[in-house]
């Protein structure tokens, strides 16, 4: 069984950082591209950033420059630093994989994690 957690958020003041993880574990094969995505209260969930299994970037214009998004591929954990925080990061943050399993490494499968909640006070 796979499973993805993410750790890290809190509350944390404007201009403050934070370091999201998202760890994967279980009978994993391998692991695709991993994206970040967040909601906040009342709001669409929104996509932050990905990264590819092969360590390409790409972020969402609204974080693009304050946030950086790497892995760990030994690990099974991606990364998310996310600097100069504003109070409209605020947030619930989740992080979703596409990962093949040894007992099925041809299919693969999106996952989620539980999310992590970061506050980000004005």
């Amino acid at each position: 069984q796979v499973q993805l957690v993410e750790s890290g958020g809190g509350l944390v003041q404007a201009g403050g950082s934070l370091r999201l993880s998202c760890a994967a574990s279980g009978s994993i094969f391998s692991i695709d591209a991993v994206d970040w995505y967040r909601q906040a209260p009342g709001n669409k969930r929104e996509w932050v950033a990905v990264i590819s299994s092969g360590g390409n970037t790409n972020y969402a214009d609204s974080v693009k420059g304050r946030f950086t998004i790497s892995r760990d591929a030994f690990k099974k954990t991606v990364y998310l630093q996310m600097n100069s925080l504003r109070p409209e990061d605020t947030a619930v943050y989740y992080c979703n994989a596409g990962i093949t399993t040894w007992s099925n490494p041809e299919v693969q499968r999106s996952y989620w994690g539980q999310g992590t909640q970061v506050t980000v006070s004005s």
